[in-house]
């Protein structure tokens, strides 16, 4: 992101130096000084140059990652710091929030590392993908986030690429070597991007600086040519010298800084006269007036006005210098060049470049023969009678001469010279743009300026064109033709707005100039016109916005002027889309351009909602019978996109979708049965969705994809739906007549890690079973799926852990599990900074634990086990903690563990769980608490830690589980005799005596033990205390 920004005030005096691979590192803070305006506190001036860089960079940044989805990933050789003044609320999906406002990205990097964390108000990133999720946030804070950005990384270069990356030329070395020519390729390229991006800006800028000038570039070149006649030494000078203060020349004609040509200012004179001090002169869009001395661009003071504003440069010379007013009043009356505003001089230089030698020539002998018609004097060291023009053409044709060439006014040769000398120049520039990228931006100017008759045969003529190639997409750019595209839409005349849309939609499948379409507001012409009466219009509109919303900003666009409402109205159309007569098929294709947009623009989060507001869901199930396969794929896409919301998967349900989206599994086509697979899989969490996939026969529609072994996209949207359907039981019975278990084992192996999920998925549902666990096994499954424990998807870990957790049960299978050393893998994973990989790791463990043998010496032989069971009691999240407890309950069963866990202050850790809600959580934790209490002083510890208050509020949970775990662990702390006191006073008496009723013998014999602790222990502390028990 800053190196964008970095590049841009140095990049025409490196440009040739670039193209040749060398950019020095050691610039790059000078190219961050140059460009933006700074403070004396390091901080960015509120200028309006620094306004449009930075909105500039945000908009470079939110489509990064959707542009290059590939260098976004790219990790930065150091993280990007600022203070942010983001909070935890404003990140949504793919972000964890802890309980203190701290947040971490779900995206990791190989070592497990966030690659956002955010600490308010400390920011660390470590990708552009994570800026382009920044800059993405639908908030005012996106600008401020920009600026704090780059005030606190001044060498972004290094910071992103590092220091060899620094140096193009150094990169190239780096990226012959081996083992590393992928990454550096990439980084090549993400190098490139930013120069590339930095060159459009500074483009952009100095078109926007050019529109303001009155004063231009070209005016100020000719007063300075002029002057210099008047140069030298001699009786008739008057002036010593004329010079700029910068001899570099920006495309746009201006010499002054960046950052002072938004305020204006063109360029800066250093004139010296015979008869006054030197002059400093600063030529801007309003005038020209005499500053403080601006001598380089070193000095901000010097650029401060000293005088009054002139309307030229001579004319301030007269003022300043009697010398030279006399000597120009004797010449008679000045004619002043004419102004030409600054767009004019831009074209006239690109025709120049464009026009033949030929043309050349007779604009050259037209000037010729403009320059003889003034008096003409052979000593040109004299001032003549001629005018200002004839001076200036003058004093251009003798520049054009070689060094020791006679000038002549009447001498073809010379121009025959200069012919020759420019022409390969010409030549190299013309060879840039083919004939039709002129001749495009000739019919954009017809576009302009012709009436309606010519507006329309202009379009016809531009539709003639190949508007895929992406010349001529820079072409409309470049000559502001998207803008006057998008304005004929305002038109009420359908024949303009049907040839505008037609150019639109071609054009729009090139991303640079959807964005450019965006950037101008021409997506919302667009949405408005689907307002229009006429069908076609219509039609086109919405397959335009389709092409338009392949990135964020589009489709919130879109959402914001309504266009997500008018979509939907689109979809309604027959009734009945098996029989359509000729009036409906018009409105039947409207309707599948209307789909299309929405299938793009459901991409979005947020319009997902919106297209469930605005009733989009039913006609949507309406559309699914149609028999086009055109139609229903978008359709089915769509709904698979807002699957994703709650209220979307009920709607689903509700209109009876599901049996529309089981008979398109059997279709011939492989992309409409992806999509129907992935809706089912989304669904399917829940029961009465699976119960209907059931009764349309579905689950065998399933089932025969798993034969689509070559489809790799189709088997992970089968393997999916197959997983979520087997979360009932009775669906489980449906799956086993078709040996759909023995048919996922064999899928364990060679195949991608996105089908992978979903098969161990759908085998943790089957093992939930004994007869499955046992078929797990003889099939080979063990062995496989303890191999899948050394990867890195956290999805895949978690769902292996579920199956490990639930073989391990079985005896048998637990002897092949701790053969293949599985439970040291599990173990490791305790290690993973996901939550949720810890918590199903931690409950795989439980019956590996309790069913290994010699479980005690195992786990004490894992090295660092006992101080990562210590460490994740610390954790901020509930299953972690849960599951931990419960691994605790197992370990603590090993009275050598117990010690070792004692040692590690287990017991001060579990106390300051006691107060935590949650049902899971306070039956595991009760159980760790009850077994911990078999070491020696532990009992008396949990006491005096205040553990008995609040088990005594555990006897009240609604939770069955709870309250016996409870049970029992009072029954071990009543074994001390404080804490009988402690129990009598929170009244556990009367609950603990309904328990002695229960129907489990523990629970039973448990509850009776305690009461009778209390019964003997309790009196003998009240005489203790001198006061009598009241039992």
């Amino acid at each position: 992101m800053l190196h964008y920004l970095s590049c841009l005030p140095f990049l025409f005096r490196c440009l040739l130096a670039a193209r040749g691979g060398i950019l020095l590192a050691s610039v790059m803070g000078t190219l961050l000084t140059k460009v933006a305006k700074w403070s004396s506190e390091d901080k960015l001036d509120s200028t309006a140059l620094n306004s449009l860089l930075l909105k500039d960079i945000m908009l470079f940044v939110e489509d990064f990652s959707a542009l290059h989805p590939h260098e976004a990933e790219i990790l930065f050789e150091e993280p990007l710091q600022w203070n942010s003044t983001l909070v935890a609320s404003d990140f949504e999906a793919d972000y964890d929030i802890n309980e203190s406002g701290e947040v971490e990205s779900q995206e990791k990097d190989e070592n497990g590392c966030p690659t956002l964390e955010l600490s308010p108000p400390n920011i660390s990133v470590r990708n552009f993908n994570q800026l382009s999720n920044l800059m993405n946030m639908e908030n005012d804070k996106r600008l401020q986030e920009v600026q704090a950005c780059i005030e606190e990384n001044r060498t972004p270069l290094v910071k992103i690429l590092g220091e060899s990356y620094a140096n193009m030329q150094k990169a190239v070395k780096i990226d012959k070597g081996e083992g590393h020519k992928q990454d550096s390729d990439i980084k090549m390229k993400l190098l490139r991007l930013l120069l590339d991006m930095g060159k459009q800006t500074v483009r952009k800028l100095l078109k926007e600086i050019s529109e303001k000038f009155r004063l231009n570039p070209a005016f100020v070149d000719q007063e300075v040519e002029y002057l210099q006649g008047f140069c030298g030494s001699g009786e008739n000078r008057v002036l010593k010298s004329v010079q700029y203060t910068s001899d570099y020349e920006y495309p746009n004609g201006c010499r002054a800084p960046l950052w002072r040509q938004i305020e204006g200012e063109m360029c800066y004179l250093v004139i010296e006269p015979y008869d006054t001090e030197t002059l400093y002169i600063t030529c801007s869009s309003a005038g020209v007036f005499l500053n403080l001395g601006v001598k380089d661009e070193g000095d901000d003071g010097a650029y401060k006005q000293a005088s009054e504003v002139f309307k030229n440069v001579v004319t301030l010379l007269k003022n300043k210098s009697q010398l030279f007013a006399e000597n120009l009043t004797s010449q008679g009356p000045l004619r002043t060049p004419k102004l030409v505003d600054a767009q004019t001089q831009l074209s006239l230089k690109r025709i120049n470049k464009s026009a033949t030698p030929s043309q050349r020539e007779e604009d050259k002998t037209s000037e010729f023969d403009d320059t003889q018609k003034g008096a003409r004097s052979k000593n040109i060291s004299h001032f003549s009678e001629s005018s200002y023009a004839e001076q200036l053409s003058s004093m251009k044709l003798k520049s054009q001469l070689q060094p020791g060439e006679v000038f002549s006014e009447t001498s073809s040769e010379s121009d025959q010279s200069y012919e020759e000398e420019e022409q390969p120049a010409r030549r190299q520039r013309n060879t840039d743009y083919p004939s039709e990228y002129w001749q495009i931006q000739k019919l954009v100017k017809y576009l302009r300026a012709g009436d309606q008759t010519a507006t329309l045969l202009t379009l016809y003529a531009l539709m003639d064109y190949d508007l895929t190639h992406e010349t001529y997409h820079l072409a409309m750019q470049d000559s502001g033709g998207l803008k006057v595209l998008t304005n004929i839409l305002h038109l009420d005349e359908v024949n303009l707005q049907l040839g505008s849309l037609q150019i639109l939609r071609d054009i729009s499948h090139n991303a640079q100039t959807r964005r450019a379409i965006v950037d101008n507001g021409g997506l919302r012409s667009i949405v408005n016109v689907l307002d229009s009466r006429n069908k076609d219009v219509k039609a086109l509109a919405a397959e335009t916005i389709a092409n338009l919303t392949s990135f964020r900003r589009a489709r919130r666009t879109v959402r914001k002027y309504n266009g997500i409402s008018k979509l939907a109205k689109l979809l309604d159309c027959a009734p009945d889309l098996a029989n359509v007569d000729a009036k409906q098929e018009k409105d039947v294709e409207v309707a599948r351009f209307g789909v299309l947009a929405l299938w793009s623009c459901s991409r979005s989060p947020k319009n997902k909602e919106a297209i469930h507001k605005a009733g989009g869901v039913p006609l949507l199930g309406r559309l699914l019978k149609s028999p086009q396969m055109n139609m229903l794929i978008p359709v089915v896409g769509i709904l698979q996109n807002c699957a994703d919301e709650e209220s979307c998967k009920d709607a689903i349900q509700t209109e009876g979708m599901i049996k529309d989206l089981v008979q398109n599994l059997s279709n011939d086509n492989d992309e409409l049965r992806i999509h129907c697979a992935n809706v089912i899989f989304k669904c399917a969490e829940n029961k009465r969705t699976r119960t209907l996939v059931n009764e349309n026969k579905g689950l065998q529609a399933l089932v025969s994809l798993l034969g689509k072994t070559d489809n790799k996209k189709l088997m992970a949207a089968a393997t999916g739906a197959i997983w979520k359907c087997s979360l009932s039981p009775e669906n489980l019975d449906v799956f086993q007549e078709h040996k759909v278990l023995e048919t996922l084992i064999g899928l364990l192996t060679n195949q991608p890690e996105e089908v992978l999920v979903n098969v161990v998925g759908a085998l943790a549902e089957f093992a939930q079973k004994p007869a499955n666990k046992i078929t797990i096994r003889k099939c080979g499954g063990l062995k496989p799926l303890v191999h899948l424990l050394v990867g890195r998807n956290e999805p895949l870990l978690v769902n292996v852990t579920r199956v490990v957790e639930a073989c391990a049960t079985d005896l048998d299978n637990m002897a092949i599990i701790q053969e293949l050393d599985a439970i040291r893998w599990v173990w490791s994973l305790l290690k993973n900074p996901n939550p949720e990989v810890q918590s199903s790791a931690a409950w795989a463990l439980c019956p590996c634990i309790e069913n290994a043998k010699e479980a005690g010496e195992m786990v004490s032989t894992l090295m660092g086990a006992m101080e990562l069971v210590i460490d994740l009691l610390k954790s901020t999240n509930d299953d972690v903690l849960a599951s931990m407890c419960a691994v605790i309950a197992k370990i603590a069963k090993d009275k050598y563990n117990l010690a070792v866990l004692t040692d590690y202050e287990v017991v001060s850790l579990l106390a300051k769980l006691t107060d935590k809600p949650g049902d899971l959580l306070r039956c595991h934790l009760a159980q760790a608490i009850a077994q911990c209490c078999t070491w020696r002083n532990n009992r008396a510890a949990f006491g005096e830690a205040g553990v008995v208050p609040h088990l005594a509020l555990y006897l009240k949970s609604s939770d069955m589980k709870v309250r016996h775990s409870t049970v029992m662990a009072l029954h071990q702390l009543s074994k001390e005799s404080n804490n009988c006191v402690i129990m009598h006073s929170e009244g556990v008496v009367k609950p603990l005596i309904h328990f002695m009723g229960s129907d489990d013998e523990k629970v039973r014999n448990a509850a009776a033990d305690c009461v009778r602790n209390i019964r003997l222990l309790f009196p003998g502390q009240s005489r203790a205390k001198k006061s009598t028990p009241c039992m």
